[in-house]
């Protein structure tokens, strides 16, 4: 760590999120969905893919298949007519398919509410399962993808081995009043300001309290860092 770093406890974690917070106060997917399917089927395509790219992919084939009745009517190759723009497309289709045909027989076309039940459907991991109980049913979950993995040691926020060792202690140190809304803001702030390559320092509304050794400094004053 830089000399001169803070050292990261609840007071400023929470300004963290506080921060976060003011600047968006109601953060959400950049996912296109109006129902929990469709929500299902786009995390589902997302993976290792665009947002953009999804989104253009699901606005077609929402517009002739949008259930799980719809979609097996399609069929898995025409499933793939409509997604083939996705990377990995073939093996997405496959399990799309599949995990339609469990949602019709064992939960008459619904997503179901419970972890276990998503993280057995064909395509759906954690994450995933994850993302489906925030945003589509309200569940204070934190969904951990690559953004938020490097988020999170980067800056000293969570840090973890892998991405469930970060999921387990985020959900220890996040404020509970922040935990519906953290993995939005987090994926968020790692997508546009702390990327992968080049992080954006000078953009940054938590450089001051971040514990990055290679950041840039904060080019306009802050209010100090809570101790």
């Amino acid at each position: 760590m830089a000399s001169g770093a803070v050292t990261m406890n609840a007071a400023i974690r929470h300004e963290i999120f506080l921060r976060l917070q003011r600047a968006n106060p109601h953060p959400t997917t950049e996912l296109l969905w109006s129902t929990p399917f469709e929500l299902l089927v786009a995390v589902v395509l997302a993976a290792q893919a665009t947002d953009v790219g999804v989104n253009k992919a699901t606005q077609r084939l929402f517009a002739v298949a949008n259930t799980p009745t719809a979609i097996l009517n399609l069929g898995e190759e025409g499933l793939k007519s409509h997604i083939a723009t996705i990377g990995l497309y073939n093996n997405k289709a496959h399990n799309l398919i599949k995990t339609c045909q469990i949602l019709e027989e064992k939960y008459q076309g619904a997503v179901p509410q419970e972890r276990t039940a998503l993280e057995a459907l064909p395509g759906v991991g954690r994450k995933t399962a994850n993302v489906i109980l925030n945003t589509a049913f309200g569940e204070p979950t934190i969904a951990v993808d690559t953004h938020i993995f490097r988020l999170a040691n980067r800056t000293g926020l969570a840090p973890g081995k892998d991405v469930r060792a970060v999921e387990d202690h985020l959900l220890r140190v996040v404020p509970r009043i922040f935990h519906q809304d953290a993995h939005h803001w987090l994926i968020l702030h790692g997508r546009y300001v702390c990327t992968a390559r080049k992080p954006r320092c000078g953009d940054c509304l938590i450089v001051d309290l971040c514990e990055y050794p290679d950041k840039m400094p904060p080019t306009t004053p802050t209010k100090g860092t809570p101790t």
